[in-house]
């Protein structure tokens, strides 16, 4: 009995331990610094990583094994990891299924089994007809990392055009499938990007770019985008050229198919906000390209033509949003009709055209609400919604009697409803059924005041009953910009987190869309700082009431988000105990000179554009900003090498630059993800894997114990 009873007590301990950094200094790859400086505007900044921006040089290679291997070292001695993967697999072993939607005449949603690495595509004839598969990316590659990203049928339904990408990749390449043979054609497009299929008569409309050079494919600057026709059975080298701008080989463009088949319209952009709008007839000989809107001061997306006015969603003289009818004759602003104005309160997302009726989707202080129009404008009733949520979907064709569409919050797993606009009923089609007390958890929203006095929502979740002693692990999530909304959704992967007693909360921070483009552009360029501030007064908000306290608090953003984290770290170090920042944009000098990065200048400016606002931008920049002497969280970055977004070099250069600074007892580590990239598209397996390291992490650096 002594023995066992030693034993037993020996064993607890290796737990414990497991669960408690002993804060033991982590030797990191050397990585060495050159004698590289730029010059703006008089101003000289070294960049003595700037050899790190080059993914293929052997140094680099290496440099990036061997920083895999010491955080594979350090996340290997917790004893816990493997425990929380197989917890995972477990919660994320559940049926998912899209909603349907109508195209071609016929009708398709997506399933996942539970653990299959990419959901799979299904085809209906019609509503009672049996499901059949008409796609499963899984069978595209042995290890689930080709991901459907593109999917288009032909008007009479007898083609499937879909698009794929491979290792998380952001080009595409388009095939064609026959639907009654379930065959692939001959037909192969590449050198494809932010492209969709649409399809006019016996081919599609589409966006490429030029082949880079060998190398270059994820790194290099996208350049001279045109738009193409391609036939259905031939070659892309026969492919029509339909547009391009010599001038300005810096904007893209997009190509919609207008439902009646009689108009191409085509979207210029030159960022991520505000487009130019113009179209061409269809099956006019040499018709005329017509500009509508020739500057990219404004939103502008065609819902619908009717009668030759076009139904258009724009935030022209309205920030909130409104849904025009433009003659397509004129291009007077004031002769431009209100179908939908521009509430006082509310932004509207989106609207559905559904047996003649507008389904508008608002959202209302970062959440859903549904109202149905006439086709006049006129308002007819709401959709009651289970409560606060997202809601997505009310695809269809025009003349449906019926559409589909998916409600979700952070305690409310997915459900799709089958709607009639006509009688206004929602009828239940597909509840997720998932083996976890999702009734034990609660989501309330609150508003707190940030720096300046604005007023910020935020979402909470944690566990019924919850004790506010100060002393809950609290994982706060944000991400603020480019008009992007984080609106509640549900997601499994946050499960492992509340299960463990945690609090989840994610702010809605200036720099989304949450409340329109005023709220937009008050973070972005010369304001960015809002950001950080609304960020960093949300943390203030969940320490001053009780739910947490700095030992106990993780901060986690991707991408514009990852940003956001990099900045808060180094202005508030003290104010968290563990940072997440994923595929961030880190070098705020530098980030236009890759693949699409000149995009995001409407949000940020460039270092180039004037001595002010490189000043600014330097000034938060969060490889530059980096500060000796200071006891930062514990870091772990995650990035993956076929980012060609947001390319690896900022997670490179960032990483290097806190080893070499940081000299405190916290880890600063780097996860380099491979065949993957920004994340839209990442295996199933891949996400597991990530998931199980970023929890362990934070479980290991708060000394908490899950209880697996």
């Amino acid at each position: 009995m002594k023995n066992i009873s030693l034993l037993t007590i020996f064993s607890a301990l290796i737990l414990f331990l497991s669960g408690c950094n002993n804060n033991k200094p982590l030797k990191y790859p050397e990585a060495k610094r050159v004698d590289t400086i730029d010059t703006y505007f008089g101003h000289k900044v070294a960049d003595p990583y700037r050899w790190l921006e080059d993914d293929n040089s052997e140094e680099t290679k290496k440099w990036v094994t061997e920083e895999n291997k010491v955080t594979e070292n350090y996340l290997k001695k917790i004893l816990f990891r493997k425990k929380i993967e197989k917890r995972l697999k477990q919660i994320w072993n559940y049926e998912r299924r899209s909603a349907p939607w109508k195209d071609g005449g016929l009708y398709f949603y997506t399933k996942n089994n539970g653990l299959q690495n990419q959901s799979v595509f299904y085809m209906m004839k019609t509503l009672n007809s049996e499901p059949e598969i008409i796609l499963d990316p899984n069978k595209l590659s042995k290890d689930g990392t080709v991901a459907v990203n593109a999917f288009a049928v032909s008007d009479d339904g007898k083609y499937l055009g879909y698009g794929i990408s491979r290792g998380g990749s952001d080009w595409r390449e388009f095939y064609i499938r026959n639907i009654e043979t379930k065959t692939d054609l001959d037909d192969h497009l590449k050198w494809i990007k932010f492209s969709e299929i649409s399809w006019y008569k016996d081919g599609f409309f589409y966006t490429r770019y030029p082949e880079p050079a060998k190398g270059d494919e994820l790194k290099a600057a996208n350049l001279n985008a045109k738009i193409y026709y391609h036939k259905t059975g031939t070659p892309q080298s026969e492919d029509e050229l339909i547009y391009e701008d010599k001038k300005h080989p810096e904007w893209g463009f997009s190509a919609q198919v207008t439902d009646d088949n009689q108009f191409l319209i085509i979207y210029a952009t030159k960022s991520t906000s505000g487009n130019a709008l113009y179209y061409k007839r269809l099956g006019v000989k040499n018709a005329p390209l017509v500009k509508i809107i020739e500057n990219f001061d404004n939103d502008y997306n065609v819902i619908d033509h009717r009668k030759g006015k076009f139904l258009i969603l724009t935030n022209n003289k309205a920030p909130k949003y409104r849904l025009v009818s433009v003659d397509i004759n004129t291009r007077n602003y004031d002769n431009w009709n209100d179908v939908i104005p521009e509430s006082d309160t509310d932004v509207l997302m989106n609207v559905s055209v559904i047996n003649n009726k507008l389904i508008a989707n608002y959202q209302k202080d970062a959440h859903s609400q549904i109202l149905v129009f006439d086709d006049n404008g006129k308002f007819l009733h709401d959709v009651k919604l289970p409560g606060p949520g997202t809601v997505y979907g009310f695809s269809g064709e025009k003349n449906d009697t019926v559409t589909f569409y998916t409600f979700s919050s952070y305690t409310y797993p997915n459900v799709i409803y089958r709607y009639n606009p006509d009688k206004n009923i929602s009828k239940l089609y597909y509840k997720t059924n998932i083996d976890f007390s999702i009734d034990d958890y609660e989501t309330k929203q609150v508003f707190y005041k940030s720096k300046d006095g604005t007023r910020i929502p935020m979402f909470i979740v944690h566990k019924k009953g919850l004790e506010l002693n100060g002393n809950n692990p609290t994982w706060l999530y944000g991400y603020g910009g480019f008009n992007i909304s984080l609106t509640p959704r549900f997601d499994v992967r946050r499960l492992v987190w509340l299960e463990n007693g945690g609090v989840f909360a994610v702010a809605n921070l200036r720099g989304g869309g949450e409340y329109g483009e005023i709220w937009h552009r008050s973070g972005t360029k010369m304001n960015k700082q809002n950001v950080f501030d609304d960020f960093i007064y949300a943390a203030k908000y969940l320490i001053s009431n009780n739910y947490t306290n700095p030992d106990k608090l993780v901060i986690q953003g991707g991408s514009n988000g990852g940003l956001l984290i990099g900045a808060v770290v180094n202005q508030r170090p003290d104010l968290f105990r563990v940072a997440l920042p994923a595929v961030g944009v880190m070098d705020m000098l530098r980030y236009q000179n890759f693949t699409i990065g000149r995009y995001w200048a409407a949000d940020y400016g460039t270092s180039s554009d004037s001595e002010d606002m490189f000043k600014y931008l330097y000034s938060y920049s969060p490889l530059h900003n980096i500060k000796p002497d200071v006891e930062y969280p514990s870091v772990m970055v995650t990035t993956a090498d076929h980012d060609d977004r947001v390319v690896p070099a900022h997670s490179f250069k960032y990483i290097a630059t806190l080893q070499h600074t940081y000299k405190g007892k916290h880890p600063v580590l780097i996860r380099i993800e491979t065949d993957a990239g920004h994340g839209a598209g990442k295996s199933m397996e891949k996400s597991i894997e990530e998931w199980a390291d970023l929890y362990s992490f934070a479980f290991y650096e708060l000394g908490i114990k899950p209880k697996y």
